[in-house]
């Protein structure tokens, strides 16, 4: 069996770590962010004055929003297409980045429809227009490293794992002042996001000597820090390690891929919007229970970080980090039980097909999925 290993020409750490844009050779950049939280502090101007010390152009594409979808992703294409950018740089959170990922792809090939690009190895080079940097706002995605995005069909509620290998950013910034900024309940739900990428990646069918190690160092960060971040937010200290452990799980994920857990969270966040990272957690113990049965992988990993019981450790830390135990509990949006009675099965078929599911430890039936989606809506 063979196997690749990709991930960014350049990853920049650091506090400062942002000046590296001064550094690039270029003519033009196109700058993709969220909502306001880039520009309110700051970050996007002092990356336009950093750019602009290149001698570049620089042009804003803003307001993509938390679950970016088809239409978002167009409209940044037009965008660039008008004002032919030779760099793309991303800032902000992983919807931003995963958003310019794919506005980079239909700025290189506007002739593809999103339809196109779903089927993994079906998008076509890029890099023959613009290159890529990547500077992260959250502690959780790994955009800035791997070479996944995922973009919503509004029209059919479906979140759509997009994977290429050219997605793998040119330059990732890690710059830790930046996520310092983030609320705690963003620091937490994209902390248990990292958590999941490493678990997910470490138990993965395509898991190998090259991957294990980030993904054991990765879950090793975020018990000792993750906690920290959240009671402690201008702790740089913490924040370093978070924004590593990132960039560490998203070097095992895109290399391993996922499992189950991912399949799940993007197809119940497709059904009513709840925060990824939020449906990873509570979901996560679940699926290492069913998991466990697959692969002994879950024991290597406490023996090797002296944890007695690794679904009783993220238990804790997710009632530490006020993580409800059920989706019936969220209280970030409202799931209710006929609401999510009535897309179950479709929910259900959709994480089967799922790219994700395909590197699981076990392939789960339609009823495997059903049956877990409940155990995490009521406990059980």
């Amino acid at each position: 069996m063979t196997f690749s290993f990709s991930i960014p020409r350049s990853i920049i750490c650091g506090e400062n770590a942002l000046d590296h844009l001064a550094t690039l050779k270029g003519k033009k950049a196109a700058l993709v962010t969220g909502g306001s939280s880039m520009k309110r502090f700051g970050f996007l101007d002092r990356a336009i004055s950093e750019l602009n010390k290149a001698g570049m152009e620089c042009t804003v594409i803003d307001n993509v929003e938390p679950n970016p979808s088809v239409e978002t992703v167009w409209r940044g294409a037009k965008a660039m297409l008008a004002f032919e950018p030779d760099w793309i740089v991303a800032i902000g959170g992983g919807s931003a980045l995963d958003a310019a990922k794919v506005m980079w792809c239909f700025y290189e090939h506007p002739h593809l429809t999103f339809e196109d690009i779903i089927p993994v190895g079906s998008m076509p080079a890029l890099r023959n227009k613009a290159r890529f940097v990547a500077i992260p706002s959250t502690s959780g995605s790994a955009s800035e490293i791997t070479a996944f995005s995922v973009i919503t069909d509004t029209a059919h509620h479906i979140k759509y794992p997009i994977v290429a290998a050219d997605l793998v950013p040119d330059i990732a910034i890690l710059d830790p002042t930046i996520p310092a900024k983030m609320p705690p309940h963003v620091t937490v739900h994209t902390g248990m996001d990292v958590m999941t990428h490493a678990l997910e990646a470490y138990v993965s069918t395509a898991a190998n000597s090259f991957t294990d190690p980030y993904a054991v160092e990765a879950i090793r960060l975020v018990f000792e820090y993750l906690e920290i971040a959240y009671l402690s937010p201008n702790d740089l200290n913490a924040r370093m390690h978070m924004h590593n452990a990132s960039a560490l799980a998203g070097i095992a994920f895109t290399n391993a891929s996922l499992g189950l857990v991912h399949s799940m969270a993007h197809k119940i966040g497709g059904e009513f919007g709840i925060t990824h990272g939020l449906a990873n957690a509570i979901m996560l113990p679940y699926i290492i229970q069913y998991n466990s049965i697959y692969t002994n992988k879950y024991q290597k990993l406490e023996k090797a970080l002296g944890i007695g019981n690794l679904i009783t450790a993220i238990k804790d830390l997710n009632k530490r980090l006020n993580i409800p135990e059920t989706l019936g509990q969220c209280g970030e949006v409202e799931i209710k039980e006929a609401a999510f009675m009535q897309v179950l099965d479709r929910m259900s078929h959709n994480a089967v097909d799922d790219p994700c599911t395909l590197t699981n430890p076990n392939q789960p039936t339609v009823q495997d999925v059903k049956t877990l989606y409940s155990s995490a809506y009521y406990g059980a």
